[in-house]
């Protein structure tokens, strides 16, 4: 049984898009439910996500089932004692990833910013799945509370920097340039 703690809708900025996010309460962790509908530069996409996650707030597994360009997708991710598998086949680069990051959308943020302390800054290392392929390969992110509900973000392997806004519950509101809420 879940227990819905909090939902979202987003906008690109970008792109034609949205993509609305349930996060609820599962067996003792979370899971995150997702609905991704997007325009990119390879077509169309409607995808639908399940992220698994432990009461520690680091991924345990992730599923993307949908269409993107026309190409039917089917993944699943599974992360079992820092080893990670994608379709029941091991990917050894992704050890040491405590999350998952999906490029599609900015939900997936939501792990390490609920890791966060309150001051100070958080490393990590995520399993960065890119459209289309799919790609998946870790990625290397920092994220530093500024001032009030803004964070600073880095992710090394694209060199990629900007300035989140992060609602209470986790969430990113704005990501400039690519997605904000839409209320």
């Amino acid at each position: 049984m879940t227990e819905t703690i909090a939902t979202t809708r987003w906008r690109a900025l970008d792109r034609d898009g949205e993509d609305k996010c349930r996060l609820a309460l599962l067996n003792g962790g979370y899971m995150l439910v997702g609905h991704a509908r997007f325009r990119d530069g390879a077509g169309w996409a409607a995808l639908d996500y399940v992220v698994r996650i432990g009461s520690d707030w680091r991924t345990l597994g992730a599923d993307v089932t949908g269409t993107h360009a026309g190409t039917e997708l089917k993944l699943k991710l599974v992360c079992e004692g820092g080893a990670w598998s994608l379709n029941g086949a091991a990917q050894p680069q992704l050890d040491g990833c405590e999350d998952v990051d999906f490029a599609f959308t900015p939900a997936t943020n939501l792990m390490p910013l609920r890791r966060m302390p309150d001051v100070g800054r958080l490393s990590t290392r995520s399993a960065w799945l890119r459209l289309p392929g799919p790609t998946v390969s870790p990625l290397d992110q920092s994220y530093t509370r500024e001032r009030g509900n803004i964070v600073s973000y880095h992710a090394e392997q694209s060199a990629y920097a900007t300035q989140l806004v992060v609602d209470p519950t986790g969430f990113v509101t704005t990501y400039p340039g690519l997605w904000e809420t839409d209320a």
